[in-house]
């Protein structure tokens, strides 16, 4: 549905910090899937970790925070603003991702005012849970 030039037009987030590659599916608002494909090339493998390469769990949050804010900031009243991180919750971790790994970071806003978004996000490994957490989103 949109690819990553298409992204940098909708979140601030710039290579090499940019961790999603495509928008699969969106609802503006309300819910997105988006894609990472996980690449042996990424900066942070060459020391996480040099005997098995396993992306920061820190990052794949990060990567469903930029899935949410993309739906956030498509709206149309969002547009041109930043989603900043606003909090994490029950994070947890269920599988390790790879390079070649393709992670498909579902996010469902929950609750979104003027100012702030709650959602549920989940990254999935095929049909394997990879990490979940509640996210919120602070809007400026």
């Amino acid at each position: 549905m949109l690819n990553k030039e298409q992204i940098k037009e909708i979140i601030p987030h710039r290579d090499p910090f940019l961790l999603i590659d495509e928008i699969a599916e969106m609802e503006e608002g309300k819910r997105v899937v988006a894609i990472k494909y996980v690449s042996a090339d990424e900066y942070y493998f060459q020391g996480h970790f040099p005997q098995e390469k396993v992306m920061p769990g820190v990052l794949i949050v990060e990567a469903l925070a930029q899935a949410g804010a993309v739906a956030i900031l498509s709206m149309e009243e969002h547009r041109g603003k930043i989603a900043y991180f606003g909090g994490i919750k029950d994070a947890k971790f269920r599988q390790k991702v790879h390079p070649g790994d393709c992670l498909r970071l579902e996010v469902t806003l929950d609750r979104l005012r003027s100012k702030a978004g709650y959602g549920k996000a989940v990254a999935y490994l095929g049909d394997k849970v990879a990490c979940q957490c509640e996210i919120m989103f602070a809007i400026g």
